[in-house]
């Protein structure tokens, strides 16, 4: 398993002491936060005895790289690669994953890293493409004859997304959507109420992964909520914003999200309960998907051994999330690319509190 712990940065070599006082830089906290949730379920796992050995290593160590892991006796006879990572760190893993046959699973970068052609490569956090074709399908689904509103910028990753929801809407076999294209100025968008109708549901999608512009737009809608009736729909950045704050207030917002646990079962009040005991705080995200990955990807490990590349998208040993995990195929040669997940839940928040997952 590897994971950025930052040890070599935070600790001091010659005499061990930590560098940060009582701090806790923020850039630790994420891959940490992972660690903490893979302990956890380590512990569990444990617990029921499954044979299971397991190395961690941390991809910042100053002194020992992770080829230089990758070739160690301790990863010569590994059965399944883990990882939080970069583009970059995904290549290597992913490389080495295809060498030994056995899968790599990415759980937290939502997107290929330029990585074709490799079996063993799981995505977990769904790419972009996915979650367009997500949306899309969503409004069709649910709103099939309201129009949508699309708020833009100019830039190539706005481009991209508009080019995938304009694919997905010729590709569909269902009715199209009328969806209506708004470039705007970033920093000046202007009086939006020109695009929209006082009468009717006013669907507004934001096409942009630029936290400051979604957050510009949608704090422009809230100040004309309720002389018009909303409903937000953003992109899967939306589940860092806090939507909470007043700025936001009265407006109805949907974002997709491949993961979710409303953290009222028992599984997740025991981790909520252990993180506070060690870390005295609230477990992130990220911590529910340390355990979710090392227990559910661990128990298919030991019950299909050398068989797990062929057998990753079982649906068995859920702990939160229903994983929907699908061959990517490219579409001139219908090779198998890699491996995503392809399940999206839909978060519909008033006021920041949720109301409805889809």
């Amino acid at each position: 398993m590897f994971t950025p712990l930052y040890l070599d940065s935070a600790f001091d070599k010659a005499t061990g002491e930590y560098r940060y006082g009582k701090q806790f830089p923020h850039f630790i906290t994420p891959g940490l936060e992972f660690y903490e949730g893979t302990q956890l379920a380590l512990d569990s796992l444990s617990e029921e005895k499954l044979p299971l050995t397991v190395e961690i290593y941390d991809t910042h160590s100053a002194s020992r790289s992770i080829e230089q892991e990758l070739s160690s006796p301790e990863a010569a006879n590994a059965g399944l690669i883990i990882g939080y990572v970069t583009p970059a760190e995904e290549r290597i893993l992913a490389a080495s994953a295809l060498k030994r046959n056995i899968p790599f699973i990415n759980v937290n970068l939502p997107n290929d890293a330029g990585i074709s052609n490799n079996p063993s490569l799981v995505i977990l956090n769904s790419t972009l493409k996915t979650h367009c074709e997500g949306l899309y399908h969503f409004l069709q689904r649910y709103y099939p004859i309201t129009p949508v509103v699309v708020f833009r910028k100019k830039g190539s990753l706005e481009d991209k997304l508009k080019t995938y929801l304009t694919d997905f809407e010729k590709a569909t076999n269902g009715g199209k959507i009328n969806m209506k294209y708004v470039t705007l100025d970033e920093n000046n968008p202007g009086d939006l109420r020109q695009y929209l109708d006082s009468d009717r549901l006013n669907i507004t999608l934001v096409g942009s992964l630029d936290e400051n512009f979604s957050k510009l737009i949608t704090q422009q809608l809230s100040t004309l909520s309720p002389s018009y009736k909303f409903l937000v729909v953003g992109m899967p950045t939306w589940d860092g914003i806090d939507f909470t704050r007043k700025e936001f207030k009265g407006l109805d917002i949907v974002y997709s999200t491949p993961f979710y646990t409303d953290k009222a079962d028992n599984l997740s009040n025991y981790i909520i309960d252990n993180f506070n005991s060690s870390m005295f705080s609230k477990p992130s995200d990220m911590v529910f998907r340390g355990f979710e990955c090392v227990y559910r990807f661990g128990k298919l490990l030991v019950e299909k051994d050398s068989n797990l590349v062929s057998s990753i998208g079982e649906k068995k040993f859920k702990v939160f999330t229903d994983f929907d995990i699908q061959p990517v195929l490219n579409r001139q040669t219908f090779s198998l690319e890699y491996f995503e997940n392809k399940k999206l839940y839909f978060i519909k928040k008033t006021d920041g509190v949720v109301k409805q997952v889809y």
